[in-house]
């Protein structure tokens, strides 16, 4: 339906470590999202959080010599500052150390130990601590994890499970009936290949003896409850917590690919034993490398946003991260591969633009805006953009945001052609064109409005400064349907130029 909310998700972050590129690319378009579609008058949500609880946490807190509770906490803290500190729209942070989320897991687990769907047994398996979880030999890869690259650890013990095998069908059924369910359609395949063999029952505690920092499970208190059946509920207990219940049924789960299994298998079982409403879609990226490596803390080559932030700027940080990844892909991070687009793109392509046109129309009108007279060119600019807008509505609706960004930068070089074109500072030259300059010049105006709207999701400070010089109130982004022409009214006035985007000059 065209009117039913929106409900976007982050992973819910492990606080063993702070804020990188991988998290911050994730919440960057779960904010894009949100702006983009708000924008088009629709109700849009996004949750993000911390995990808390498990092995990882209680090991990382070990380490610092503090309570995992008071790691939690302050690890948490700079998750929530940093988005913060970023200019996100975070519509609620969830941690699974709140009294509400504990609540609710213990709720959920009660309802499915009474339905008969968890158990008791012994078990013997291999589990790897870094992904706190056990492992079939089938799934290593020379006998390690894939993951990690270490040897999983035998433990022999007694746990609860639950009877995940029992909804195989069900899930598989629901994949291959419903393509939509899982985007790009090769992490579906991916599923889809992984459901067709058996995939077992699901171990969902660890007992106190070795693990005692988690959610205790309602029905023993001798053990606590496994990390992913705790965190992937947050996605629930969030929109409780936030007053708005109404938004589960329409979730959409943003996620990194190495989380795919337990998203796309763990999640719609438990939803199913529970009998909670399906989400309504995952949408999965790839990773984020340099020179070809993942990153990892371990090898030095961790990218952190504020850092980024502070020597570029949030927006052209924003910019090159939602241009370079295709979603779905990995793509490849590098400071020299920023620069380059923010001197092409944004100083050269968006930067330039806004500047000349500002310039002349403080040099020939003293910012007064003068009236149109469309003739073939400026029907042409106008259609330009009248595609970018066609073209962007698509793509974000498929988080093609590299594409859409594509097609507003093909609007804006249009846009600095058609300058070259009409060459309104050499009409200026003779008093008789300057109608005709004043009417370009208008044209150009309305073409960095329309810009500015189109790049709010992405940009969304470069988009307020451009109304404001402009002089157009900041309502004017939510104007997407403005028609053409109508937006400057007899007398109205721009302010000078001011240069958006410094080049940053770089020696060969």
């Amino acid at each position: 339906m065209p009117d039913e909310p929106l409900y976007f998700t982050t992973p819910i972050y492990y606080v063993n470590d702070e804020p990188h590129l991988g998290s911050t690319y994730t919440t960057v378009v779960a904010d894009a999202l949100v702006r983009f579609w708000r924008q088009r008058g629709r109700d849009a949500f996004f949750v993000t959080g911390t995990d808390e609880h498990g092995d990882k946490i209680a090991q990382a807190a070990a380490l610092a010599g503090v309570p995992p509770k008071v790691f939690a906490d302050r690890v948490s803290g700079v998750f929530r500052a940093t988005w913060e500190q970023l200019g996100l729209q975070v519509g609620w942070f969830v941690r699974t150390t709140d009294p509400e989320h504990e609540r609710f897991v213990q709720k959920v687990l009660r309802d499915i130990h009474a339905r008969g769907d968890i158990y008791f047994d012994s078990y013997h398996g291999l589990y790897c601590f870094g992904c706190e979880r056990f492992y079939q030999e089938r799934e290593l890869v020379n006998g390690v994890c894939p993951d990690h690259r270490t040897a999983p650890t035998e433990i022999a013990e007694e746990n609860y499970f639950f009877r995940m095998q029992k909804y195989q069908e069900r899930v598989l059924a629901l994949y291959e009936a419903e393509p939509e369910r899982i985007t790009p359609n090769g992490y579906r395949r991916e599923v889809l290949s992984l459901l067709r063999e058996p995939i077992g029952d699901l171990c969902i505690s660890r007992p106190k003896s070795r693990l005692d920092w988690g959610i205790d499970l309602p029905f023993d208190d001798r053990f606590v409850t496994y990390v992913w059946f705790d965190a992937l509920l947050s996605y629930i207990s969030a929109v409780e917590s936030a007053g708005r219940p109404d938004l589960w049924p329409h979730v959409h789960h943003l996620i990194g690919k190495d989380i795919v299994k337990m998203h796309a298998i763990y999640w719609p079982t438990m939803l199913m034993a529970a009998g909670l409403p399906l989400f309504r879609a995952l949408h999965v990226h790839g990773y984020w490398t340099m020179d070809g490596a993942k990153m990892s803390k371990s090898i030095g080559n961790v990218v952190r946003p504020l850092e980024m932030q502070g020597r570029y700027g949030g927006d052209v940080f924003r910019y090159f991260i939602l241009r370079e990844m295709a979603f779905g892909q990995d793509a490849d991070f590098s400071e020299s591969a920023l620069v380059t687009r923010l001197n092409a793109d944004l100083a050269n392509g968006l930067g330039n633009l806004a500047s000349r046109v500002l310039a002349m129309q403080q040099r020939y009108f003293e910012g007064v805006v003068q009236p149109l007279a469309p003739g073939p060119a400026d029907l042409a600019l106008r259609e330009a953009f009248a595609t970018a807008r066609r073209e962007v509505d698509e793509h974000v609706a498929q988080l093609a945001f590299h594409r859409a960004l594509e097609s507003i930068w093909r609007g804006l070089d249009h846009a600095n052609k058609y300058v070259t074109e009409t060459a309104p500072f050499r009409l200026a030259k003779d008093a008789a064109q300057l109608p005709r300059v004043g009417a370009i010049l208008h044209e150009l105006c309305e073409a960095l409005r329309a810009t500015g709207q189109l790049v709010a999701p992405v940009l969304p400070a470069t988009a307020r400064r451009l109304m404001t010089l402009l002089g157009l109130p900041e309502e004017e982004l939510e104007a997407l349907d403005q028609r053409w022409g109508t937006t400057f009214s007899p007398g109205h006035r721009t302010l000078p130029a001011e240069v958006l985007f410094p080049r940053i000059e770089t020696t060969v």
